[in-house]
């Protein structure tokens, strides 16, 4: 959120001021997933980064919705916007596993035959 834009003040700048720091903070979590050679990631520099952990790894399917808007005050707003999705996009985590609580293929009861080969989730 661009602050100088907003004008905000009180409870809604130092709110802005966090959501600003989590997200420079996820965005140091991709560039860090960006480098397969790197070991640290930074996943506790922020509740959001710690949180999303389990989400950002291998076994993980992960989406990103990004808004851009159409207007002209916000092209820069809307520039950076994509080029994180962008940086984030380049980032491969592995592909995701089939993950089952008994370690084998588990059949539900009562699951008919063409079902069988369908991922349990």
């Amino acid at each position: 959120e661009r602050l100088k834009s907003t004008n905000a003040s009180g409870t809604r700048l130092k709110e802005a001021q966090n959501i600003n720091k989590s997200l420079s903070s996820l965005g140091d979590v991709v560039s860090a997933l960006g480098q397969p050679g790197k070991g640290h990631i930074p996943y506790r520099n922020s509740k959001l980064t710690f949180l999303l952990q389990d989400s950002l790894t291998a076994n993980a399917r992960v989406l990103m919705f990004v808004c851009c808007s159409p207007a002209t005050a916000s092209a820069s707003e809307s520039t950076c916007s994509l080029t994180f999705a962008g940086r984030c996009r380049a980032v491969q985590l592995g592909k995701a596993k089939k993950s089952s609580a008994s370690g084998g293929k588990a059949k539900k009861k009562g699951a008919s035959p063409t079902s069988s080969g369908a991922l349990d989730w």
